[in-house]
């Protein structure tokens, strides 16, 4: 039998195009006499679609064009693709379902089981749990459909299953041949490698082959990596689609096919695809072209530079250069060379003028060396990129990165300003690990050497540096990891060989910040526990752990 799966990227809401998406990869795949076509969860509508499923009209549109695809698909192949499926029992009005279109009717509807409710998801708030746990008879074989969650029951990163019901166990029992399942799986750093083993560990388990078809591309905050692929019984992986691209291949299951080696794992490959893919879709699914970045000549906004000129090109990519009386001629030179090596356009607007006028209108009340003082340089850039991104029609990106959005180490109103923050999921010592694997794969200077040897410093004061304020990059990316990722309570942090007194500091900076990061703008997720969606802190509290 031979399949097609149907890596798609979609645009939530964008039912039209996806819709034309999905009957494009239906016409090659007819062309290549496939039988089955498999696309992802929810491709129709795009994942997630959050709130716009409290929409009336978004279901009633869902099902006019569900009903369209059906009518104009191809009727020699059979499609299964992820749908939202209207509930007239009891419960939540909608399911997260699986249909199956053959000869131009659905014939199946089978509806998630598991429906996620930790970390960015939050399913149990729209959908209704599928009750049904049957196969869907096809060509004379019984095929075991699933979506996403259902088939993570067994996921060796839990300490124990969240779920009272494993539905790919409960399938089993009906004589399966193969197992699919239709999923849009969110990105973090490492994850492509937990779900393989999950997959290959549930084949092994049930002696069945899996299909997994996974969405790709980048929606608001998340990015969803794709590496579809299929395997057998053995738990040997036989296909394997392409990371974080759209793709469409073919395999007939009744041919042997040899096993495919793991390829060397390249963290930092990996998460410049991945930063590529969610800023590229971001700025070009909410309507945009260009982009505005402040560029200080540091790091932070070096590699944010680097990453956008790479995801919408260099004609698409305004450098903004903004010094003050304490801007360095280093930091003037590494802006430059960073835009003569990106061939991006960099313009100076120097803040010198504005800044004394502040200072003036506010001497009676602040103090010459005080935070106040140092934060109107900031809060001045702020609105001079808004501006010209009101003047341009450009979305401003922002650069702060994790180190520095957790404890609190940057200005509401000021470098906080802009439409989405691209490293605020990247620990400082990855933006270093980062910026040098670029230069490395370049096979040139992309970022100004100089900006990756020197001392980081906010030039907001007199020969200021970042470890004035903060425990050195190394030590504070450290206790962010345990302290925020790993959920490690701070008194046991110092099993490190970290002082407890810096342990204390930091946690207490990123107890208190909350209320700034929740003004921030959206930040691509790219660890398992990024600050957003899927960080639900509350402000008002007073709570210290001992």
């Amino acid at each position: 039998m031979k399949f097609a799966l149907a890596q798609t990227n979609p645009t939530i809401g964008d039912l039209e195009n996806n819709l034309n998406k999905i009957l494009k990869n239906i016409d090659l795949a007819a062309k290549e006499n496939v039988e089955v076509i498999i696309f992802p969860e929810l491709a129709l509508s795009g994942y997630p679609p959050k709130d716009l499923l409290l929409k009336r009209q978004f279901i009633e549109d869902n099902k006019k064009y569900l009903n369209l695809l059906a009518e104009k698909a191809n009727k020699q192949i059979t499609v299964i693709l992820g749908i939202i499926e209207e509930n007239y029992g009891e419960g939540k009005p909608l399911f997260n379902s699986v249909a199956v279109i053959k000869e131009n009717k659905i014939v199946y509807t089978r509806q998630k089981t598991l429906l996620p409710t930790y970390d960015v998801f939050d399913e149990d708030r729209y959908f209704e749990s599928g009750k049904t746990i049957t196969p869907a008879k096809l060509f004379g074989k019984n095929f075991g459909l699933s979506i996403c969650e259902d088939i993570w029951h067994d996921d060796i990163s839990w300490a124990r299953p969240r779920y009272k019901i494993d539905p790919i166990t409960e399938l089993c029992k009906t004589n399966l041949d193969l197992i699919i399942n239709c999923s849009a799986s969110p990105y973090f750093m490492g994850k492509p490698q937990l779900r393989e083993k999950v997959l290959i560990n549930c084949a092994k388990k049930h002696k069945l082959p899996i299909i997994y078809v996974n969405q790709v591309g980048g929606n608001d905050d998340l990015i969803f990596d794709g590496n579809s692929c299929i395997i057998d019984k053995n738990g040997e992986v036989i296909l394997k689609l392409k990371s974080f691209e759209e793709d469409l291949q073919f395999f007939d299951l009744d041919v042997p096919h040899p096993t495919i080696s793991p390829s060397p794992h390249n963290p930092e490959e990996e998460l410049l695809q991945a930063i590529t893919c969610g800023l590229h879709d971001y700025v070009n699914k909410c309507g945009f072209k260009k982009v505005i970045i402040g560029v200080s000549g540091g790091i932070d906004s070096a590699l944010v530079a680097t990453l956008a000129a790479r995801a919408l090109g260099k004609e698409n990519v305004l450098g903004i250069f903004m010094p003050s009386r304490f801007t360095s001629s280093e930091s003037e030179k590494d802006a430059k060379d960073l835009a003569n090596n990106l061939r991006i356009e960099l313009k100076t607007f120097s803040i010198e003028e504005p800044f004394k006028a502040f200072t003036q209108l506010l001497s009676p009340t602040l103090s010459e060396k005080g935070v106040g003082i140092e934060n109107i340089q900031s809060r001045i850039r702020g609105s001079i990129l808004m501006s010209l991104s009101n003047e341009t029609g450009s979305l401003v990106l922002t650069t702060g990165n994790k180190s520095e959005i957790a404890t609190g180490y940057c200005t509401l109103y000021g470098d906080m300003c802009g439409a989405l923050a691209v490293i605020s999921d990247l620990s400082k010592n990855n933006v270093y690990n980062l910026s040098k694997y670029i230069n490395k794969k370049e096979g040139k200077e992309i970022i100004p050497e100089n900006t990756i040897r020197k001392e980081p410093t906010a030039e907001l004061r007199p020969n200021q540096k970042d470890q004035d304020t903060l425990p050195p990059y190394d030590v504070l990316d450290k206790i962010l990891e345990l302290y925020v990722e790993d959920h490690i309570p701070a008194k046991e942090i110092v099993n490190n060989n970290i002082p407890i007194e810096t342990i204390k500091k930091v946690c207490n900076m990123i107890d208190v910040n909350e209320y700034k990061r929740q003004q921030a703008a959206p930040g691509l997720k790219l660890t398992s526990r990024a600050f957003g969606f899927g960080w639900r802190m509350p402000i008002a509290k007073r709570y210290k752990e001992n």
